[in-house]
């Protein structure tokens, strides 16, 4: 999720309060990450030819995106500011490597969990905020990130013998997209949304090229199809999710962002035919409790 753009927008260039609207765009920008998420489960095993490498993945979801949203810019023409070349390479770096692991992930454990587990970001995003932003924290988010914490224990299952390698995988993304989220902070109000969103596929896609190079395998005429689905859909997802923030207070739209869970556990359910167990609901539900109490306390926060 983290894989998303910042919620600022230049004041001349707001779009209308429309919480309905927003709304809808946040369901739809839940949608669409999940799905991308399912099809890259779908090319990380054998649903539709020889496993791809995450790698691949990767490189087909800036490849794709890029092409999306350059082409969104060519029929736009938005005016472009100057780039922070700095950040957004360490942004992106970060988000190219959180995006891997997060499809490496999808490839061994259910959706449900992959997904549960990402929502940890911000939890890592409040550690690194400390000591990278100066900021301080307070005991109500410290307890948020407690509670989070828990049910990532719950999901990991430590006492089970052996902790699933997907799993690690899961929380090694929202580690690595925590610190995304401190880079995309810096980025706030610096840059106009879409240019962000067109120079992090930008350089996203150059990281992904230089990678795929070591890993790459033919896909099948079905893995394109895929391959081109998961750019498409993140794009879309991402210009769900800005015009989303835009129209309607972050700390109002935010939380319908876990609907994500939602269509990953319906996905699998209806593609893989994997069924939530009672732990995975357990543990998925206790860090949306813990996400959500730090989402709401960085609301009131920011609004001081």
């Amino acid at each position: 999720m983290s894989d998303l753009p910042n919620n600022h927008l230049p004041n001349n260039h707001l779009p209308s309060h429309n919480p309905r609207l927003a709304i809808i765009l946040m369901i739809c920008a839940t949608a669409f990450i999940a799905a991308t998420t399912l099809l890259a489960k779908a090319l990380g095993t054998d649903t539709l030819g020889a496993p791809l490498h995450p790698v691949q993945i990767t490189h087909a979801r800036f490849l794709f995106a890029a092409l999306t949203l350059g082409s969104a810019a060519l029929i736009m023409r938005p005016k472009l500011g100057p780039v922070d070349l700095k950040l957004h390479v360490m942004r992106t770096t970060c988000g190219a490597a959180g995006v891997t692991l997060m499809f490496a992930a999808a490839a061994f454990i259910p959706l449900a969990d992959a997904t549960a587990i990402s929502f940890l970001n911000p939890v890592f995003a409040m550690v690194f905020a400390i000591f990278l932003l100066g900021e301080k924290v307070g005991p109500i988010r410290w307890s948020a990130a407690g509670i989070a914490m828990v049910g990532a224990l719950v999901l990991l299952r430590p006492g089970s013998g052996a902790i699933a390698p997907g799993a690690l995988l899961a929380l090694g993304a929202a580690l690595i997209l925590g610190l995304e989220i401190i880079f995309i902070k810096r980025l706030s109000g610096r840059e106009a949304p879409f240019q962000i969103l067109l120079v992090n596929n930008g350089i996203g896609l150059v990281i992904a090229t230089l990678a795929v190079l070591f890993v790459w395998e033919p896909p099948t005429g079905q893995q394109w199809l895929a391959l081109a689905g998961v750019g498409v859909l993140m794009a879309a997802a991402q210009t769900c999710f800005l015009n989303s923030v835009a129209r309607a207070d972050a700390s109002f739209v935010v939380p319908f962002s876990y609907g994500t869970l939602l269509f990953a556990t319906l996905y699998d359910a209806l593609i893989f035919g994997v069924i939530p167990t009672s732990v995975s609901l357990l543990g998925a539900g206790i860090i949306i409790a813990g996400a959500a109490l730090l989402a709401w306390r960085q609301a009131i926060t920011s609004k001081a």
